[in-house]
C-alpha cells in the first residue's frame, strides 16, 4: 500500500474510535445525573468487548468468504490477517471501529433502566448474530446485497438503520422508565454539545475513510459530510424556533447527528448540492419523527429510532436519488434506488426480528433479565451497578 494511504487509514480508524467516547458524552448529557456513569459505560465498555469479539470471530463472520448471507471462520482469531498483508489488516482494523460504535448507538433507547451485566452479554450476541451478517450482506464481496449493487458507502444500513431498528425492539421489550411520562430534562447540555462536536469531528474518519484511500473520493466525502451536518443543524434550529420560539442547543446537536447519519451511505456518491438536499431532508424528517415519538409515548429515551433509524432510511433512499455519475435517479437511473429500498427493508426486518429474539432469550435467563428493578432504577444505575456517582455535593459526600 501507498504510505500516504496507510497513514490516512490509521488516522481515520482512530477518528472512528474517538466517536464512541463522543457518543458517551452525547448520551451521558441527555440523561439524569444519577445515570450518567451507567450511560457513559454502555459506550465505553463496547470499545473493550466488541474489540475482542471482532478479533476472535466477528471479523471472520462479517468478511470471510462464506456465501451470500454470512462469512466463515477463515479469519478466526485474525488468522491470515497479519502485518504481512497490511491491506487486509488495515481494513480489519478500520471495520472494527464501525462494529464498536453500532451497538453503543442502541443503548440510547434503554438508557436509565437496562441491567449492565445483561448488556455485556447482549453486546457479544448482537455483534455475532445481527451486525456481522448484515455487514456481510452489504460490504463483503460475496454478500447478496453487495452483489445486487446496494450503495452504502459508510454504514447507512449496516450501522444506522440496523441500530435504529434494534433500538425499537429494545425500548419495546424493556418498557418505559418510571415516572418520566413528561420526559427527562438533560442534566448537562454542555456534555451533549461536546459529544456532538466529537461525533462531527470523528465522522470525517467514518465517511472520508470509507473509500480506503487518501484521494479525491475522500475529499468529496469530507466536504459533503460537513455540508449535510451543517444543513440539518440549521433546519433543526429553524423548526425548533417555529414550534417553540426557542433555538435549543440540544436541538442543534441532534440536528447535526441526524445530518451525519443521513449522509453516511451517500458520502461517496453525492456532490455538494446533493448533500444539502440530504441534510435538509434529514433535518425535517428526524425533527418531526422525534415529535411524533413524544406524542406516542414510546420511551426510546434518547431518540435512537428517530435519528438513526429514520435518518438512516432517508440517507439510503436519498443515495439512490442524488448519486451522481449516472447511477442515481436524478441522473436517469432508478436501479440503485430500487436496490437500496430492498436493502433498507431487509435490514429492518432482520435486525428487528433477531434483536427481539436475542433480548427475549436474555430476559428469561436466570441471573440476567433486561430491566433493573424498581429500587435500582429509583436509586440510579450509577450507584446500583457501578458503585460510583458522577457528582458529589461536597467533600464529606
Amino acid at each position: 500500500m501507498d504510505s500516504g494511504n496507510v497513514a490516512w487509514m490509521l488516522a481515520a480508524s482512530a477518528l472512528v474510535l474517538f466517536m464512541t467516547p463522543g457518543l458517551a458524552f452525547f448520551y451521558g448529557g441527555l440523561v439524569r445525573g444519577k445515570n450518567v456513569i451507567s450511560t457513559v459505560m454502555y459506550s465505553f465498555v463496547a470499545m473493550g468487548v466488541v474489540s475482542v469479539v471482532w478479533v476472535l470471530w466477528g471479523y471472520s463472520l462479517a468478511f470471510g468468504e462464506g456465501g451470500d448471507f454470512i462469512g466463515n471462520f477463515d479469519f478466526l482469531g485474525f488468522r491470515g490477517v497479519s502485518a504481512d498483508d497490511p491491506d487486509a489488516m488495515l481494513f480489519a482494523v478500520f471495520q472494527m471501529m464501525f462494529a464498536i460504535i453500532t451497538p453503543a448507538l442502541i443503548t440510547g433507547a434503554f438508557a436509565e433502566r437496562f441491567k449492565f451485566k445483561t448488556y455485556l452479554v447482549f453486546l457479544v450476541a448482537w455483534i455475532t448474530f445481527v451486525y456481522a451478517p448484515i455487514a456481510h450482506w452489504v460490504w463483503a464481496a460475496d454478500g447478496w446485497l453487495f452483489k445486487m449493487g446496494a450503495l452504502d458507502f459508510a454504514g447507512g444500513t449496516v450501522v444506522h438503520i440496523n441500530a435504529g431498528v434494534a433500538a425499537i425492539a429494545a425500548a419495546y421489550l424493556v418498557g418505559k422508565r418510571r415516572n418520566v411520562d413528561r420526559g427527562v430534562e438533560p442534566h448537562n447540555v454542555p456534555f451533549v454539545v461536546l459529544g456532538a462536536a466529537i461525533l462531527w469531528f470523528g465522522w470525517f474518519g467514518f465517511n472520508a475513510g470509507s473509500g480506503l484511500a487518501a484521494d479525491g473520493v475522500a475529499v468529496n466525502a469530507f466536504l459533503v459530510t460537513n455540508t449535510a451536518a451543517a444543513t440539518a443543524m440549521v433546519v433543526w434550529l429553524i423548526l425548533g424556533n417555529i414550534h417553540t420560539g426557542k433555538m435549543s442547543a440540544v436541538g442543534a446537536a441532534t440536528g447535526v447527528v441526524a445530518g451525519l447519519v443521513a449522509i453516511t451511505p451517500a458520502a461517496g456518491f453525492v456532490g455538494p448540492m446533493g448533500s444539502i438536499a440530504v441534510g435538509l431532508g434529514a433535518g425535517v424528517l428526524t425533527f418531526y419523527a422525534v415529535r411524533i415519538r413524544h406524542s406516542l409515548g414510546f420511551d426510546d429515551a434518547l431518540e435512537v429510532a428517530a435519528v438513526h433509524g429514520i435518518g438512516g432510511v432517508w440517507g439510503a433512499i436519498a443515495t439512490g436519488i442524488f448519486a451522481v455519475g449516472g447511477i442515481g435517479l436524478i441522473d436517469g437511473d432508478a436501479e440503485a434506488l430500487v436496490t437500496n429500498v430492498i436493502a433498507v427493508l431487509a435490514t429492518i426486518g432482520y435486525s428487528l426480528v433477531v434483536t427481539f429474539v436475542i433480548l427475549k432469550i436474555l430476559d428469561v435467563i436466570p441471573g440476567l433479565g433486561l430491566r433493573a428493578d424498581d429500587g435500582e432504577e429509583d436509586a440510579g444505575l450509577d450507584i446500583t451497578y457501578h458503585g460510583e456517582r458522577a457528582y458529589v455535593s461536597d467533600g464529606a459526600d
